[in-house]
């Protein structure tokens, strides 16, 4: 079962905040991120909605832990100005034709 971990943040400067979420490509995949999802609200273009989707609830639970390490960075509490995350356990998906 596909567990997510949405992440809802506001960030100062996006293109700033996407240069550092791109530099841990490798952190994500060592840490379990089978994929991710990356959209800006409309209308809102600092609020960055991220979903990273893990294989089980355990590597999304280590995962979460240690995005907390990473987010208590001088440097991420320079470019987040809030950030909120929780796990979502994917019950059903279609895709259409």
């Amino acid at each position: 079962m596909t567990v997510t971990l949405h992440i809802d943040n506001t960030v100062r400067d996006y293109d700033d905040w996407k240069a550092a979420f791109d530099q841990y490509e490798r952190f994500r995949a060592d840490n379990g991120v089978r994929t991710y999802r990356l959209g800006r609200v409309d209308g809102t273009p600092h609020r960055v909605l991220i979903d990273l989707d893990f294989d089980d609830r355990a590597a999304a639970d280590a995962f979460r832990t240690a995005l907390a390490t990473v987010l208590a960075t001088p440097r991420s509490r320079a470019m987040v100005i809030s950030h909120d995350a929780w796990l979502v356990d994917l019950v059903e998906e279609r895709i259409s034709a």
